[in-house]
Formats: C-alpha cells, structure tokens, sequence
C-alpha cells in the first residue's frame, strides 16, 4: 500500500492510511489517489474548508455545486438542531412528517412547472434518483393513459442526468458509462447548442461564447436537430429532457439565449413532456430560482437536487404538473400507484435544512446577489485572461463559470488527454488556497450564490495568478 507524505501531521497521517486501506472515492482514479498527498477536510467556516493541517481553502465549487450558504450557517445549524429534538426520521409510506409538508408547499410556490401552485413534490435523496423518478413519471402518464407505445426519451449529446440506470440512458458518456452501455434503455440524442465546439474558423478575436451572431447560429442549427430528432422519434416519444442553460459536466456548455424557449415550444407543438434537470442549474445558480426562470419556461416535470437544503444534507426532489400526478390516481384496485421510493424519502432533519435554506434565500436576496458576484467574476477573468494563449473560452450563467484550457488559441487546438492540464492547474491553484475542480481542460468556477463580494474576489484573484503563473509549454510535453 503507497505511503502518505511524511510531512503532516501524525493524525493526518493515521487518516490517509485509513483512506488508502478501505475508502473507495467517487470519481476518482483510486491508483492515482492512494499516490498522491489527499487533502483531508477536517471543518469549515463561511465559505472557506479547513484542513487537517489547519490549512484554509476557499470552496471554489460549493462542494460539488449544492452549498448555497456558506458552511455552519447559524439559521441553518439551528433549524437542524431544533429537528433533531424532535425527531431524526420516520418513513413517509403511508405517513407525513411536518417539514416534509412544509417544504413541499415551499417547492411547489416557486417551481418552475406548469400550474406549479397545485403542483405535486416527491422526494428522494439524490439528483440522480430524482431523475431516475422523472422518467419514471413519464412513462407512467403515457402508459395509464393508453399510450404504452411512448417508451423513448429525447436528450442532447453531452447531457449528465447522474449515474443511475435511468440517469446513465439519457446522459450516456464513452468517458464515463462505456462499460455499462448494455444496461441502458432507448434513448435518442440530439445536439446540443455547443458554441464553443461549433466554432469552425481559422482563427478567433475573443472568446466564442461572447460571438453574438454565432451564438444565435448555433442556437438555430441546435433547434432544427432537435426538430428532425423528434420527427424521427415521432409518436414513440414520452418525453424531452435537458439540463436549461448550462450543461455542467460536459464541459459547462452555455446554451445560447432562446434555446430553451425553442425546446418548450418544440415540445408543445408535438404533445411531448419537457422534463427539465434542475439538480445543478437551480437555487441561484444561473440567473433566476432556477435556470427556467430565466427565460420564463414552464416544464411539466423538474428534478431538483444539491442546492435544495442548502448544501448541508441528501436531498431531492421531482416536481410535477398536475395533469402527470392525477395519471396515478385511482381506486386502490386499479393499482395505478406510483409505486416508488426510498427508505430515506423526506427526512425530517433534510427537509428542515431545506425550510431554513428557502428562508434565508428570500431574506437575503440570494439571487439577485448571486447574479452581482457572477458579474463580478466574469470581469475580473476578462480582465486577467482575456488575451491569455492557452484560454480559448470563458462561459458563464450567474455563478456558474467555465475556462477552458487550450494548447493553441487561435487555431483551437486541445491539450491531449493524457496531459490532464486542467486537473494540474487546479492542482496549483488548490495548493495557493482555493479548491477548483476540473471537466477535463474546463476548470470549473460555482461559488457558493451566497459567496461575498470580498471571498469572491480573493477566489477570482487566486484564479487568475493560478493560471497566469502556470507553465503550460512544460505541461503539455
């Protein structure tokens, strides 16, 4: 078994061996881990992690996307605190709990669905499993309303709809669901409005993203693919789902302006489901609430997920019309039961964290806020990188950033894979004091919405001398 550095801490040390010898991470190349100096979170504060070794880091991406807030909010502690006075879980087959009841009506007050005031809420645990229940969802409306023929779903290439069986049919990667392709169910894939990719010019002034005539371009081309797409499909289809606005792990693709009002309308004018993936794009992160909101779009089913109790516990949630809803309803001997569940559906303590996230959301103006500092740090990285060599693009909707590291500019030349720029250069940018993630040669900037100007700026600052001070030529041999 491979050592832990020698310089640390003996506890620190102690832990890693532990890791080495039985924890298996998610997402991680394990061999490369186990040879390598982990860093061991041991608290944080604000919006700042701390380390075993007392080392502080700015949380440059809110945990994987789902702190709002910032860590050890006292509203949040509290309303944990107080539920767990009361009670840490009880089941919701067949019984209720209040803050599962109180945040469902808070869920449905502001959910982007259609006739959301009497929309329904059903919880699990994960943006993966509320995906899972959306699909879920929608073959069982075609199906108890005589329409079993409609067993196909619609995505966009590059879509990330979590790792489930479900998830993984409709977001299917080579990179990373190739071994379990025969697990998957029909799926029918259409193009996604990637700007960046579609640019095929010689050379470029600025970055793709900022082109407003390609933009809208790409936006058309993408809707007429997605039209052919559904025409083929024809009456198989039960339904469209994509991630609004931004794509996040395929390599944060910003959808141009008006796409996500053309896929409404394309799937109005066909009787087909808009089933919208709200797990990374919602609660502030891209504009409004939710990424739909931006450009006034009603889905008739949203899976929400991450941001929903503010980062602190597992939680999900699909939200659906109530035309969806009223398709299982029936006397107990139709058996038109959604028959579906978990053991840890609505947990108390989570939808209490919930409750307090939504309070403090409205009372501190989170997405308005969320949209200043989003501004703020597109600036200050125009103003740092914007004629940098090796930074082909930067993509943006509210906190939600994406640079993308290129070999060569102006021709758009990639890094090759095996070089995994991106991961050193967040690898550097870590060791200056703030935790960054990469998608490939993306690195991924999704601060906490409620982040302050002062830590937001410091993150963008580090950033910045990161990528500036990085040896790319060295890096790329």
């Amino acid at each position: 078994m491979e050592q832990p550095a020698t310089d640390c801490s003996t506890e620190t040390r102690r832990l890693i061996e532990s890791d080495f010898a039985h924890l298996w991470h998610p997402f991680t190349a394990m061999r490369r881990w186990r040879g390598g100096e982990p860093i061991v979170i041991e608290h944080g504060e604000g919006f700042e992690l701390f380390d075993t070794e007392g080392r502080g880091y700015i949380d440059g991406f809110s945990s994987l996307w789902c702190n709002v807030h910032g860590h050890r909010v006292p509203e949040i502690d509290n309303a944990v605190r107080d539920q767990l006075g009361r009670i840490a879980h009880a089941t919701m087959l067949g019984y209720a709990t209040v803050p599962a009841i109180e945040l469902a009506a808070r869920i449905a007050g502001v959910s982007p669905v259609v006739e959301h005031e009497n929309a329904k809420v059903f919880y699990s645990d994960a943006g993966a499993t509320a995906v899972e229940l959306a699909l879920k969802m929608a073959i069982g409306h075609h199906y108890y309303n005589g329409r079993g023929e409609r067993d196909t779903f619609v995505s966009l290439e590059g879509a990330y709809h979590g790792d489930t069986t479900g998830g993984v049919s409709v977001g299917y990667s080579e990179v990373l669901h190739k071994p379990f392709g025969s697990m998957r169910f029909r799926c029918a894939k259409a193009p996604a409005p990637d700007v960046a990719r579609d640019r095929r010019r010689d050379s470029v002034d600025g970055w793709p993203s900022a082109d407003g005539e390609l933009r809208d371009a790409v936006r058309d081309q993408a809707l007429a693919a997605l039209e052919c797409t559904l025409d083929e499909v024809g009456g198989r289809c039960a339904g469209v789902i994509i991630e609004p606005l931004m794509q996040g792990a395929a390599g944060m693709i910003e959808h141009p302006d008006g796409y996500l009002q053309g896929v409404e309308r394309l799937a109005r004018e066909r009787g087909v489901l808009l089933i919208v993936d709200e797990v990374a794009t919602g609660f502030a992160r891209t504009g409004g609430m939710f990424a739909c909101d931006v450009e006034g779009v009603r889905a008739d089913i949203v899976c929400m997920g991450k941001g929903i109790s503010g980062g602190y516990l597992p939680l999900a949630a699909t939200v659906c019309s109530p035309e969806i809803a009223r398709s299982f309803d029936g006397e107990p001997g139709e058996e038109r039961t959604l028959f579906h569940g978990h053991t840890y559906t609505g947990n108390p303590l989570a939808c209490a964290a919930g409750i307090a996230s939504f309070d403090l959301i409205q009372q501190r103006g989170i997405v308005e806020h969320a949209n200043t500092i989003g501004g703020l740090m597109e600036r200050e990285i125009a103003g740092g990188l914007s004629d940098h060599p090796h930074v082909g693009d930067v993509r943006r909707r509210g906190v939600m950033i994406g640079i993308e590291l290129v070999q060569g500019r102006q021709a758009w030349v990639a890094f090759e894979r095996s070089a995994r720029v991106g991961r050193s250069v967040c690898e550097a940018i870590t060791r200056s004091g703030a935790m960054v993630r990469p998608l490939g040669d993306v690195l991924v900037l999704n601060p906490a919405p409620a982040m302050d100007k002062a830590t937001c700026g410091r993150l963008i600052r580090l950033v910045v001398d990161g990528i500036n001070s990085f040896d790319f030529d060295h890096a790329a041999r």
